[in-house]
């Protein structure tokens, strides 16, 4: 959606159950407004390295840090923001439309990715430019 702003941008709690021995982190039925079609991580990233930059024209994607943290700098066109993700049991949840810059990441950290659609190049916008001229169209 072209429209997308900022403000449609969520922190997504992911249930967990609390077990001495470890805890669990489901991701099911309601938790996320979409059913998942692709499932991919990030990992090895060396911390002076950037990812993302790009948006999506139809894919909502939501973004954990299973490990380590990250910095992810979201973009409406108009407005950014930059949401910290550390803890395994909080998704950013960023919908279709929003510009995304993932850096600083720590050292052996992953980032998982539940994307609602399967890869289609033409779903992505690579150029900036282009993703404001998208935007104001």
């Amino acid at each position: 959606m072209k429209s997308t702003t900022i403000e449609d941008i969520q922190i997504i709690d992911i249930p967990r159950i609390e077990d001495p021995r470890g805890n669990l982190a489901v991701i099911e039925k309601e938790v996320i407004p979409y059913e998942i079609k692709r499932v991919y991580y990030l990992y090895d990233v060396p911390s002076d390295a950037s990812r993302g930059g790009h948006a999506h024209i139809d894919q909502l994607e939501l973004l954990v840090a299973v490990s380590g943290s990250f910095t992810v700098v979201l973009d409406d066109g108009k407005e950014k923001t930059e949401v910290t993700l550390k803890k395994p049991n909080k998704g950013l949840l960023i919908p279709k439309g929003i510009w995304r810059e993932l850096d600083d990441f720590s050292s052996g950290s992953v980032c998982l990715v539940l994307s609602s659609g399967e890869f289609l190049e033409a779903d992505y916008i690579r150029e900036y430019d282009a993703f404001l001229s998208y935007k104001n169209d």
